[in-house]
């Protein structure tokens, strides 16, 4: 048994104008729906749980969910009131998972290679998040020791540094003056539910990224290194055209 949230609520307005008329998770890819692609990926991996936060467009999600053999499987935490982020979505549908079994994160707009059988493994029980990263170049990397316990976050054009601890925040380096090791964060994440009691102090809406910020001096938050990571972000429509050659190649 395995449970996972899709995050599904954005706006997709880099997918405009497709996303004038649907949901950034029913845009198709090789005529099959974001959405659909994820949830048949996953549930080839034994995930049996869903939860599909929703915004825009909602009711044509719910609506084509019900269409689908796995509808049974699928939860929907509302927010067409308002987006929530990463982390106020997963704040707000806490009730619907299960509290015994870690939580896969995923985006709906994210096709990727990993093998999630591989990745629910690597979840140790003592850790309460794995984060999957690589060495993939970006602007703004999370920063680890060398036991890959996570130690903050720098943005390398502005040189800000987000950390709990005092001497990253001054250095950008360890308690010993060791350079961090820095790794892009892929957006997929395992998360415990026992972590959800530290986000009563949050507000409705904030980033998951925040969150791991201000409590991995307290809790085990690890980032897990996959080198060979294919990611493809179908959130732009020049991305869209390459996206049907890029799931053929997995």
């Amino acid at each position: 048994m395995k449970q996972t949230m899709i995050l599904a609520a954005g706006l997709g307005t880099r997918l405009k104008p497709l996303t004038d008329t649907m949901p950034k998770a029913l845009v198709p890819v090789g005529g099959t729906p974001l959405l659909d692609i994820n949830i048949r990926k996953l549930q080839s991996y034994g995930y049996d749980r869903f939860i599909v936060n929703i915004h825009h467009f909602a009711q044509q999600i719910v609506d084509y969910v019900a269409q689908q053999d796995y509808a049974p499987l699928v939860h929907f935490s509302d927010e067409t009131d308002a987006l929530l982020e990463t982390g106020g979505g997963l704040k707000k549908a806490q009730d619907l998972f299960r509290s015994d079994e870690p939580i896969l994160i995923h985006n709906v707009d994210i096709l990727d290679n990993v093998d999630y059988d591989w990745f629910a493994r690597q979840h140790q029980t003592d850790e309460d998040a794995v984060l999957l990263v690589s060495r993939r170049q970006t602007k703004r990397y999370l920063l680890f020791d060398n036991a890959m316990h996570l130690m903050g976050w720098k943005n390398i054009e502005t040189g800000e540094i987000k950390s709990p601890y005092e001497y990253v925040r001054r250095t950008g380096l360890s308690q010993h003056g060791e350079a961090l090791n820095m790794f892009a964060f892929s957006g997929i994440h395992s998360f415990s539910p026992r972590l959800f009691p530290l986000m009563d102090r949050f507000p409705d809406r904030f980033s998951i990224i925040d969150f791991y910020l201000s409590v991995c001096h307290r809790s085990r938050i690890v980032g897990l290194v996959k080198d060979d990571l294919r990611l493809m972000d179908v959130g732009k429509l020049d991305t869209l055209d390459q996206a049907e050659n890029f799931i053929k190649s997995l």
